[in-house]
């Protein structure tokens, strides 16, 4: 079965980006090595600071645009409640 993360990551001034992908490892790589034009790479968004998972790509994709949706106090208020140092979660790989 395959699993499905909806992630967020950060930069230095602690701009947010959240986004879903099936393969954190490799997609956090791609965003560290700014191999990801747009937004990311832009803003150099390269600190894996949130993730969860589900079974459900459905269920991913609605709660990826449920947390885009949310004021940014709300986003921080999530991240804070399993990361409340902003610690780069990717470290652990």
């Amino acid at each position: 079965m395959k699993t499905y993360y909806v992630y967020i990551m950060t930069n230095w001034s602690k701009t947010l980006y959240v986004g879903i992908t099936s393969e954190l490892v490799k997609r956090v790589y791609e965003h560290k090595q700014k191999l990801v034009e747009g937004f990311t790479k832009k803003y150099n968004i390269t600190k894996l600071i949130y993730f969860e998972d589900t079974n459900d790509v459905n269920a991913a994709i609605a709660r990826e645009k449920q947390i885009k949706g949310w004021i940014r106090n709300k986003k921080i208020a999530l991240i804070e409640t399993i990361n409340p140092g902003w610690r780069d979660l990717s470290e652990d790989f």
